[in-house]
């Protein structure tokens, strides 16, 4: 990836490293058994699953609420990326809540298509932002719990790097 994109513009620059982490988020959850996946190895509710459906609500909020503007009721899932974005019904697998957060990703690279990075959107919080600012925030969200991840998937099963 960083062949490709070491001379390329900042649009694509942004997006190739934003889209690598996300998949360092999905590599960090697959393979896990569903116990796995699910079990607490920190004093927090943190765990593997727990990670990226997190991430999940995260794309959403930033991308679908924020950046399009869509009301939250109209947001399938949770799109806060707060505290309930955590939990895990005994029901969801971890097929489903990566194929939920590949989802939210494919619906983020849309809604941005064909935004500049300089667009600007309305924060309820920051006032005006950019989308690249959006996207460098985006990528330290990603980068501080795709660390996380990488700690619990070592403990779990001894698998370490990307």
């Amino acid at each position: 990836m960083e062949d490709l994109v070491r001379t390329a513009g900042e649009r694509e620059v942004l997006e190739a490293f934003l889209d690598s982490h996300r998949q360092v988020t999905v590599d960090k959850l697959r393979g896990l058994s569903e116990a796995d996946a699910r079990r607490r190895l920190v004093p927090s509710e943190t765990t593997p699953i727990g990670l990226v459906k997190h991430l999940t609500g995260v794309e959403r909020n930033w991308f679908q609420h924020i950046v399009a503007g869509h009301p939250r009721d109209e947001i399938p899932g949770e799109s806060r990326g707060g505290p309930d974005s955590w939990q895990v019904s005994d029901g969801e697998t971890v097929a489903a809540v990566i194929a939920a957060f590949e989802q939210a990703c494919a619906e983020s690279r849309r809604i941005t298509a064909d935004l500049p990075p300089d667009h600007q959107v309305p924060h309820p919080a920051g006032g005006q932002v950019t989308l690249r600012w959006i996207y460098l925030h985006l990528l330290r969200e990603h980068a501080r719990h795709n660390g996380h991840a990488d700690i619990l998937r070592e403990q779990l099963d001894g698998t370490t790097g990307a």
